[in-house]
């Protein structure tokens, strides 16, 4: 399956690109095609519906990724209650035509406690756009956050709590996206 993950923080040392590019690494272990979109290192132009910057190469290139993608993991920051705005502003690009019957996992990375609000707006969002929602999130907050920076390298088998549920989370959403996957795709 070609999954594409969209990590969403404009921060470069980021706890949520950090979690992004470690599920990356286990859906490829997988043998899944895996890209990560990277807000940081790809960043898009304001959104405007007149269609301003609609054509710039960034934009075409997430557009394309996006709808190549057999399933679509979204990964935020946790800022003031809600997901990041470079986050909502690349989604703000896209519609049905991208997201329509694929799976798709929300996660985020918040500097307090986990992050639930802004998992529960990213599940509107995809309802809105015809995804279909996991039924669970990865969700990291406070100390949680240090595994990523500190010790993952140390847990590249499991060993953890917090692995094991990055790691039974992920499985999960790719049983999933591989029975929801458009027959066209197959």
């Amino acid at each position: 399956m070609n999954i594409t993950i969209l990590a969403g923080s404009n921060r470069e040392a980021s706890t949520t690109n950090r979690l992004a590019a470690y599920v990356a690494q286990l859906i490829s272990q997988k043998e899944h095609s895996v890209v990560l979109f990277d807000l940081f290192q790809t960043p898009l132009p304001f959104y405007s519906p007149d269609g301003i910057d609609h054509d710039h190469a960034s934009v075409h290139l997430f557009k394309q990724s996006m709808k190549q993608a057999d399933a679509i993991i979204l990964a935020t920051p946790e800022y003031h209650g809600s997901l990041s705005g470079v986050l909502k502003n690349a989604l703000d690009y896209v519609g049905k035509e991208h997201f329509h019957r694929k799976a798709v996992l929300s996660m985020s990375s918040s500097g307090g406690a986990v992050g639930t609000s802004s998992l529960l707006q990213l599940q509107a969002i995809v309802r809105n756009l015809h995804g279909i929602n996991s039924p669970e999130w990865i969700s990291i907050g406070g100390a949680q956050r240090n595994w990523l920076v500190n010790e993952l390298p140390h847990y590249e088998d499991g060993g953890n709590e917090m692995d094991n549920r990055i790691r039974r989370v992920t499985a999960n959403f790719l049983e999933l996206a591989a029975l929801v996957r458009p027959t066209a795709h197959k």
